[in-house]
């Protein structure tokens, strides 16, 4: 495909980067004791129903095996993510520590989301470097709470999303290496949309991840955030940042064809149900700093028949 914005080239050669390092060194499937599997999966399967109902619920729209592999995928995710955001001292060491588990062909009994996730990712070829890229991706919450540019976001949104977005192609399956950029865009878009709901929690956490030169073309800076006050400049700042949001789904959906046809139907539940997070904000008059948009179960299930519908449109023409 024909790439449609600056920021995506560098993303694509470090997706191609861990393709590469992949076929250079393959890695066989690791042997684990059956019950210990069971129980590692069963675990994760938990930790999915329990953080993210809209991911286990478009999960379960996949073949059983598929199923658990990406539901250990978000655990590690998960955990990678938590180890971060966890306060105190020692944070570095417990990632660092994790990393060696996580990224381990035999790693201890006793970690069950490790073992799951070592099974998934070894039976599924997923490539090491995508799983590294993204615990590089969380550890940057050590160093960075700014960005000064979209583009700059962009990098991060990579590391901490469409990673997760390529570990899971390689779970579901796909035609070609023409789907590598929709996984990246889409990564970026999901990332956007928890930016934008999570504008108050992550600054009182100490964190602005929204573009700085962009806030100031609004007419805003960091004392807006910390009034936290939905002005007519903030107004037009957030219709900004979701108009093009919902850009980068439109062209990442496109992609959805390129995946092996019984994953269609969870990868575009997963993102049409997180896009719905965009009305959400909408319709609370943009007030993010206050209100953590959500999309109601309700609603998902009257979303899934036309999600379905659009699912299994074509591949787009490769060319």
């Amino acid at each position: 495909m024909q790439l449609q914005h600056a920021w995506e080239r560098n993303l694509l050669d470090l997706a191609y980067e861990a393709l590469h390092l992949q076929a250079d060194h393959p890695t066989a499937i690791a042997a684990f004791d059956s019950e210990l599997l069971a129980s590692a999966y069963a675990y994760c399967d938990t930790v999915t129903a329990v953080h993210s109902r809209s991911f286990h619920m478009a999960s379960s729209l996949l073949a059983k095996d598929k199923r658990k592999a990406v539901r250990a995928l978000y655990a590690f995710c998960r955990v990678s993510d938590d180890i971060v955001d966890r306060t105190g001292e020692g944070q570095v060491e417990r990632l660092e520590a994790w990393r060696r588990r996580a990224t381990a062909p035999h790693p201890p009994v006793d970690d069950l989301v490790a073992v799951a996730w070592a099974d998934a990712r070894l039976r599924y070829q997923v490539p090491m470097r995508y799983a590294e890229q993204l615990i590089d991706g969380v550890a940057r919450d050590f160093t960075q709470n700014r960005y000064g540019t979209f583009e700059e976001l962009t990098a991060y949104c990579y590391g901490v999303a469409s990673t997760v977005g390529l570990m899971s192609m390689h779970i579901i399956g796909f035609s070609s290496q023409e789907a590598l950029p929709y996984a990246i865009k889409l990564g970026v878009a999901l990332q956007l949309t928890n930016i934008l709901r999570d504008v108050g929690e992550d600054w009182r956490a100490g964190r602005l991840y929204l573009p700085q030169n962009e806030l100031a073309e609004f007419g805003l800076d960091e004392s807006s955030l910390a009034a936290g006050i939905v002005t007519d400049a903030w107004r037009h700042f957030m219709r900004f940042q979701i108009e093009r949001n919902r850009r980068l789904y439109d062209e990442a959906m496109l992609g959805i064809g390129l995946l092996n046809r019984d994953g269609r139907f969870a990868i575009g539940a997963a993102a049409e149900l997180y896009r719905g997070i965009l009305d959400g904000i909408e319709k609370s008059d943009y007030d993010v700093f206050h209100h953590r948009a959500f999309v109601t179960t309700g609603r998902k299930v009257r979303m899934l028949p036309g999600i379905w519908w659009r699912s299994q449109r074509p591949a787009p023409a490769i060319g």
